[in-house]
């Protein structure tokens, strides 16, 4: 039978700080009501100065091994879905392997903007199918604070910070990931865009003073373009997987704007029971709006097994992207004992150790000569 990607543990992160739709009226010119009138949205989270993408990305990948109780020896692969990473390079699934101490898994990054999550389901669950790999974390994190221009009340109301992570596993029952729709249209590509810091616009005083570091968006066309994709790659992906309409149980979209959301839910006729919607608690995320939402529909118990879930989103690209997941059976989560926690602890600080080990050693070497050609 074919193997299915199916999903045997998740979890979240989101930053201790909530910045309310009043804080940002004190900033720029808006209030509460606009914005909720606008967006749908209360409050986000913005990462502390010490957060970072990939730190949000660990906390909640380790959120998913402790569900799953996997240890990270086992991964094969990481896929970071990200617009924010730390460093253009490394990625930051690199540095997530490092931390989790996944010494066998192969590690990149996947930018499709908030597409991503969905882009990088779609690309483990190959691994998985193929048989090439068995255990694949897949993690949705974005810092959207560091790249918000502040000034702006077009943008800086609709963006947040976090991390959703989930881990997969084959599954022969029919459970799993059923189908999943990809797309793109680059011709949008000006449309939602950060126009400094690459090759084209490399960083310079000049970048700076016309804050090209900032996200750039034409939120007119950007809401047209996602009211007229959502809903039919969603029909695409449920299609894929020879399944009707009415065996949808939860949608789960990209949490961007409520009336998007609900321009989707009219679309495929989805009653407000089968729609899940957290946006007014974290604003955008981007790719990690949608695994903190299945996070938290999961524990809020909208999930069951037996489940079909429909995950769509839409980004930068501009990008699209729908999945159709069939919950499968998974272990109920019991009291981690003590000794246990414990030694979660002392794996992650051996980790570090060894990783601190290795680069000492590496200075070492070649302060020796290490590495030297012949001759």
């Amino acid at each position: 039978m074919k193997r299915h990607a199916q999903v045997v543990g998740w979890g979240k992160y989101v930053p201790a700080k909530v910045l309310t739709n009043e804080d940002l009226a004190r900033l720029v010119d808006t209030s509460d009501q606009w914005i909720r009138e606008r967006t749908g949205i209360s409050e986000r989270r913005v990462a502390a100065p010490r957060e970072t993408t990939a730190t949000m990305a660990i906390q909640a990948a380790q959120e998913a091994l402790k569900m799953a109780d996997v240890n990270p020896a086992r991964l094969d692969l990481i896929i970071v879905a990200t617009a924010t990473p730390d460093y253009a390079f490394p990625s930051v699934a690199c540095l997530v392997q490092d931390a989790l101490g996944a010494s066998r898994a192969g590690a990149f990054d996947l930018a499709a903007g908030c597409s991503g999550f969905v882009y990088a389901l779609a690309t483990a669950a190959q691994f998985i199918q193929t048989g090439a790999y068995d255990t694949i974390m897949v993690i949705g994190a974005e810092t959207l604070s560091r790249i918000v221009d502040w000034t702006d009340r077009n943008t800086c109301v609709l963006f947040g910070d976090g991390a959703g992570a989930v881990l997969l596993r084959p599954n022969a029952d029919g459970g799993g990931l059923l189908s999943f729709v990809l797309g793109a249209d680059g011709s949008g590509a000006d449309l939602l865009i950060l126009p400094g810091g690459g090759s084209k616009h490399p960083a310079s005083l000049s970048t700076v003073e016309e804050r090209l570091h900032y996200v750039k968006m034409d939120g007119r066309e950007v809401f047209r373009f996602a009211v007229n994709v959502m809903g039919k790659a969603a029909v695409q992906a449920i299609k894929a997987a020879n399944l009707g309409l009415g065996s949808v149980d939860l949608l789960i979209p990209h949490q961007a704007n409520l009336r998007i959301i609900q321009s989707a839910a009219k679309f495929l006729k989805l009653p407000p029971e089968k729609v899940f919607v957290n946006l007014e608690k974290y604003g955008n995320t981007s790719a990690a709006s949608i695994p903190i939402a299945l996070c938290e529909a999961i524990e809020n118990g909208r999930v069951k097994p037996g489940d079909h879930l429909v995950l769509v989103g839409f980004g930068a690209g501009l990008t699209w992207a729908a999945a159709v997941l069939k919950w499968g059976p998974v272990a109920a989560p019991v009291p981690v004992p003590w000794w246990k926690t414990a030694w979660h602890r002392m794996r992650g600080r051996l980790y570090a150790f060894r990783s601190a080990l290795i680069r000492l050693w590496r200075r070492v070497d070649a302060l020796l000569g290490g590495g030297r050609e012949p001759g």
